[in-house]
């Protein structure tokens, strides 16, 4: 079935500037960081007695695959909108495609999704964002500390651990189907898309 819009998902590990590569875009952007569950939801995992917000558990793959198939039917939807220093959804708000035929979905986990996205008829493209690990640490500090996101010495400790798991979230990411891509090829793929050329895969 071919719908009027459809999905680009865009991932890669945490701080890797994925928002920021899909702003630059000009399309919509769905951030999927919303689609986190709750803090007291019984069925979020745990690593040595704490939340593990890393894992693939902690979010909700089916709401997030539920909205992209009505935004690529009906070009809107209502979202989530989470607040992670709370670890809740606060509240949700109108989305709309804006009659653009590609939007982008972006947040670490989109690569859980690209196989349901593609079995719909969803998927446009699925990139994880590499970038050199000293920069993506040095990013994601500096944005946790701006947003206040945890107690400093829980983001330094956190953003250590993520240093070294970045090649593995990687490895996982591209082995679910997103295609490892720098910032630069990412936008040029996404201007092809617009243009009518896909880069093939």
């Amino acid at each position: 079935m071919e719908h009027p819009h459809r999905v680009v998902l865009l991932a890669g590990p945490s701080g890797s500037g994925k928002s920021y590569i899909a702003q630059r875009t000009g399309l919509p952007v769905l951030c999927l960081d919303d689609f986190y569950k709750n803090g007291d939801d019984p069925t979020l995992p745990r690593r040595d007695g704490l939340v593990d917000w890393e894992s693939p558990l902690s979010w909700d793959a089916d709401a997030a695959v539920e909205t992209i198939a009505r935004l690529a039917r009906h070009g809107k939807a209502d979202v989530p909108v989470y607040a992670i220093g709370a670890d809740r959804r606060v509240a949700s708000r109108p989305f709309d495609v804006a009659g653009s035929p590609i939007f982008v979905a972006e947040g670490i986990f989109a690569a859980e999704i690209v196989e349901e996205c593609r079995r719909q008829g969803l998927l446009a493209g699925a990139y994880a964002l590499r970038r050199p690990r000293g920069a993506t640490f040095l990013r994601r500090l500096a944005r946790d500390l701006a947003e206040q996101r945890k107690a400093p010495r829980v983001l330094l400790r956190r953003g250590v651990a993520l240093l070294r798991e970045e090649p593995a979230v990687l490895r996982r990411q591209t082995g679910l189907g997103a295609e490892a891509a720098r910032a630069r090829e990412v936008l040029r793929r996404v201007a092809d898309l617009l243009s009518g050329h896909p880069h093939q895969h």
